[in-house]
């Protein structure tokens, strides 16, 4: 069946000619939202781990985390046909901001990926570096424009919403400008950029979906993974929604705007995720009895009832 929206798998496939997983890899960076710089405890949202797996404070070597995670990825791959190029894998520095470090602490991460990148079967295919729009120094583009003369390179960024006031009652303390502004420099090396979104932020509403998604879509970010607002316990968040200052989207909700989100991207613009989740003992709200496939399943019922698809509602690039 054709989704009328462009989903991952099949991209990844068309660009690299093979099955092609993800490998999380958590450096143990930080952000300056937890550090002093800008606020401490980070976003209201953001657990302990920056959204990502822990595995850094687990005391798990960033080598062995690649070498795990490329043995997973590896027995994904044992149905292909022998003599072929085998699964390829992307090594994705997941948690906090990955690119707010010391130079040489970047060199000495991405230097971890040497052995791999000219591996077949087995090869990491791109890498994907997690970081915030404010937390990009031209000094990192650089590392990464070096990098990419190796091996493809994704720089993920956090906008989540396009109001700055939601932006800052988040506490998160950077801008539009800002995640403009770093879109263009990315692109500007050469590299591919993919943005983030949040739906149903407190204070955002569905305007505030719509308005992010054109802000995406006017940026010509490459990727977009989007996720509802999921309530998180160890967050700031998780007292207000204890008190009652905070409600989340049911599923159809969620499906209703994400409707609206995704008519208002690009129709070139790949959706690398539709839908979040965490571990059952972390999340609080939504409990949604549902799995990722059936939201995937009312997005495409959800576009076809309005005789629409994505970019349906997209600017004219520019506006």
């Amino acid at each position: 069946m054709t989704l009328p929206y462009r989903t991952l798998q099949p991209w990844l496939l068309e660009r690299f000619g093979r099955p092609v997983h993800r490998v999380a890899l958590d450096a143990g960076s930080t952000c300056p939202n937890r550090d002093g710089t800008k606020g401490y405890g980070g976003c209201t949202y953001c657990d302990v781990e920056g959204s990502g797996t822990g595995a850094f404070k687990t005391g798990a070597e960033l080598s062995v985390q690649l070498a795990d995670g490329l043995a997973r990825v590896a027995r994904r791959g044992g149905d292909l046909p022998p003599g072929g190029p085998g699964v390829g894998a992307i090594a994705y520095f997941q948690s906090y901001s990955n690119t707010y470090v010391a130079i040489a602490r970047l060199r000495e991460v991405l230097a971890v990926l040497d052995p791999v990148l000219d591996r077949r079967p087995g090869a990491v295919v791109a890498v994907a570096i997690a970081t915030r729009p404010d937390t990009l120094s031209e000094e990192a583009l650089d590392v990464l424009a070096e990098l990419a003369r190796r091996v493809e390179v994704w720089v993920e960024l956090g906008l989540e919403t396009a109001d700055d006031e939601v932006q800052r009652s988040i506490r998160r303390f950077h801008t539009l400008a800002d995640f403009e502004d770093a879109v263009r420099r990315v692109h500007a090396r050469g590299l591919l950029c993919v943005g983030h979104a949040i739906l149903g932020l407190p204070g955002d509403g569905r305007e505030g979906a719509r308005r992010t998604a054109e802000a995406l879509a006017r940026t010509g970010v490459a990727g977009v993974k989007v996720h509802h607002l999921m309530v998180l316990r160890r967050t700031q968040m998780e007292k207000a929604w204890r008190e009652g200052r905070i409600a989340t989207l049911a599923v159809d909700e969620y499906v209703d705007w994400l409707g609206d989100f995704v008519e208002r991207l690009g129709p070139e613009q790949v959706l690398h995720r539709i839908t979040g989740d965490a571990a059952p003992a972390d999340l609080l709200a939504p409990i949604w009895d549902v799995e990722k496939n059936v939201v995937r399943e009312k997005l495409a019922a959800e576009l076809d009832r309005r005789g629409t698809r994505q970019g349906a509602r997209a600017l004219p690039r520019g506006s």
